[in-house]
């Protein structure tokens, strides 16, 4: 029997590094029968945690999925990694999932990556629980830490379950919806009892705090608590419920992922309470490029999208996708409206970690796998037929924080590096390689140091190359300050037979800031054919392509093609391109060139201890504080514009400012004017590199 998309349940399980996900994980599918034990994260067994840098460095890099069943309901969890360097796989999780469990520590509360999830989730009006792990720590006070949820998020939040005690005399969890008390035992799954009397006034108290969440959850069940000051366990079930669904409020669990306390009534409320796909909204861009709503519903021919590949060294190419219409079976055809391909898939999988297993069909709304697709890449839009005209709203990834430029010894090592970064940018988006001509350097970008010198790193150890690497050079511009006023250049040359010539007299004026070019042609008395002027353009062109001072591209520049003459034997396109550059040469001398630097806008994330050193440190490189944004839980966001030379090794900076804890977003904004020694810097310094490059050519 096909499964019931109402059945499914698709959950992104995130949290700040180090909080236990991936512990809670194990605990998880050991509780659904799916493991024999759970393995912790040092033994470098875990089920999620199973590539080579993930078991060398102990800690989660790529999203991970794994299915199991539940009580009659099939759950799809995600598992993604909680450092900065790889939001990029948080991103394909919560697109992909209809909700997310996010894991707090019970003794440190929120921290940056929590607020920064949080918010996430917030922008896509996302359903969340929270689960307080590490119960058993020194220190832990699941009293104090609730509050603080409350206090820092200013949501709802519902105690679904309450400990036993803390730190270290927490010994299991009682379930206010249940009724019911779970005692752990090391190694062993959790035991169900009756809650000891010593708890009767607590569990009274979070029941009453249970009760008014649920409603808020809908219209008609506040209105009786008004009335009544109380509620029905079937209403206060479906309050909860309804509440989660529209993301009105947020279930808190607790208990510990080393011993296994808190899993089953975790898992009961995630199979009975959770939102299932049925009904949820994805966006399609239609070939107009309007967009529309759609929902996940099994009417229909099927589509779906892609939201992350990766390469097994046994299976191929895995495609991980999401069935939003229909079936996905495996004689489905599967067409590609970005390349016009076709294909069927031959097999459909769901997973377990690393462990493929196949499956008959994946209904709407369930995650799976297809491998050695040819037609799913990251984010390809997968339909039935040509006839479906639309694609899926590809991933809102961010943009790469730190760029190196690299190099290899040798022409043999230089392309075995290239194709090795080529299929790293197909498996990871948030990983970008780009050759500059600017600066003919290639660089690769991410989204810390860490990203990229794990990609690196596996490059250098699998291909047996060697890759150098160091801070990319800036991209400056060039413009002008001020009229040229009219200047004339000839362009002669003869050397038997015919010649050349070609003479143009032109203007310069500055431009508004990004609009780059303008040409005007004012001249009269057809001293100038109409054809030679794409040549004289072209000329002006190349120019700007050289620029004046350091080699850097002219931008902002309007010219006007005042006057000029012509031979009637000698004159070409060329002979005026050739004037026209030259006549621009002239013409900038006179303009007062200056450098453009490029100006990004920058978003911190800290704690507030670190707020005084992070803006000396701004100030110490020109940047300029726009506004700051308390987050709560002692956290800060700081905004500010910064220019990019002093940002290329901000990654690194900031982490030693803030011991590792601090994190930031840059995207470039705008160019503004550099003067002065600095800008004087600059150009010896591109000069000189200039200098060197035609030496060694």
């Amino acid at each position: 029997m096909a499964l019931a998309t109402k059945d499914i349940r698709n959950i992104a399980i995130a949290g700040h590094n180090g909080t236990g996900k991936t512990s809670l994980l194990e605990q998880i599918l050991f509780y659904g029968d799916q493991i024999s034990r759970p393995e912790l994260v040092d033994s470098g067994k875990t089920t999620s945690d199973y590539t080579e840098e993930e078991i060398a460095r102990k800690i989660s890099v790529h999203a991970a999925l794994a299915c199991m069943p539940w009580q009659g309901k099939s759950l799809n969890f995600i598992d993604t990694p909680g450092t900065a360097d790889f939001i990029g796989e948080v991103t394909c999780a919560f697109r992909s999932c209809e909700s997310a469990l996010l894991i707090v520590d019970a003794r440190d509360g929120a921290q940056i990556e929590t607020i920064k999830l949080w918010r996430d989730l917030n922008r896509r009006n996302k359903p969340r629980a929270v689960f307080l792990n590490k119960m058993e720590r020194e220190r832990v006070d699941f009293s104090a830490t609730f509050s603080h949820l409350k206090e820092e998020f200013k949501a709802t939040f519902v105690p679904v379950t309450i400990p036993m005690g803390n730190g270290p005399e927490f010994k299991g969890v009682i379930d206010l919806f249940e009724n019911k008390a779970y005692f752990f035992a090391a190694g062993q799954k959790e035991k169900c009892g009756d809650i000891p009397a010593e708890y009767s006034s607590l569990v009274e108290e979070y029941r009453e705090a249970l009760m008014e969440s649920a409603a808020e959850g809908a219209d008609d069940l506040m209105e009786k608590y008004l009335d009544t000051m109380e509620l029905e366990a079937e209403e206060i079930h479906r309050g909860i419920c309804e509440g989660l669904k529209n993301n009105l409020l947020v279930p808190v669990f607790c208990g510990c992922s080393a011993n296994g306390a808190g899993i089953t009534s975790l898992l009961d409320f995630v199979a009975e309470n959770f939102p299932s796909p049925e009904g949820a909204e994805e966006t399609i861009v239609k070939e107009d490029g309007t967009e529309e709503k759609v929902t996940i519903s099994s009417d229909g021919a099927f589509s779906g999208y892609c939201f992350k590949t990766t390469i097994d060294q046994f299976s191929g190419k895995l495609s991980f996708v999401k069935v939003v219409s229909g079936t996905l079976a495996p004689d489905t055809d599967l067409y590609s409206p970005e390349i016009g391909k076709k294909e069927k898939p031959g097999k459909v999988y769901k997973a377990l970690g690393k462990k493929l297993v196949e499956t008959d069909a994946l209904a709407a709304g369930e995650i799976g796998i297809i491998t050695k697709s040819n037609v799913a890449a990251t984010n390809a839009t997968l339909l039935n037929s040509a006839d479906q005209k639309f694609t899926y709203k590809p991933l809102a990834l961010p943009d790469p924080i730190y760029s190196l430029a690299i190099s290899a010894g040798d022409k043999k090592s230089e392309d075995k590096m290239n194709d090795s970064l080529h299929k790293v940018t197909e498996e990871d988006l948030t990983f970008r390689v780009a050759y500059n001509e600017e600066t003919k350097q290639t660089t690769v970008s991410g989204m810390g140091e860490l990203h990229i010198n794990m990609i690196l790193d596996k490059i250098k150890e699998k291909q047996k190359i060697t890759i150098n690497t160091k801070l990319p050079r800036i991209a400056y511009r060039e413009t002008i300050t001020k009229k040229s006023g009219i200047v004339e250049y000839a362009h002669k040359k003869q050397s038997g037979g015919h010649g050349q010539y070609g003479k143009v007299l032109i203007e310069i004026a500055p431009t508004e800031r990004g609009q780059y070019y303008t040409f005007e042609n004012i001249v009269k008395g057809g001293s100038v054919s109409k054809g030679y002027v794409p040549g004289i353009e072209k000329g002006i062109h190349d120019q700007m392509e050289e620029g004046f001072l350091a080699g850097y591209p002219m931008v902002d520049v309007g010219v006007t093609l005042v006057d000029g003459k012509e031979h009637p034997v000698d004159s070409s396109e060329m002979a005026f391109r050739l004037a026209a550059k030259g006549a621009m040469k002239l013409a900038l001398e006179k303009a007062g060139p200056v450098l453009l630097e490029p100006f990004a806008k920058l978003s911190v994330y800290i704690d507030n201890n670190y707020l005084g050193d992070i803006l000396s440190d701004l100030s110490s490189k020109r940047g300029r504080v726009l506004g700051q944004e308390d987050l709560g839980g002692n956290m800060v966001q700081v905004n500010a514009e910064v220019p990019q030379a002093e940002m290329l090794n901000y990654a690194i900076d900031l982490k030693s400012m803030t011991s590792g804890t601090g994190s930031f977003e840059l995207t470039f904004d705008h160019y503004e004017t550099l003067a002065g020694k600095l800008a004087e810097d600059v150009i010896k310094a591109s000069l000189a590199a200039k200098a060197e490059e035609e030496a060694n050519a």
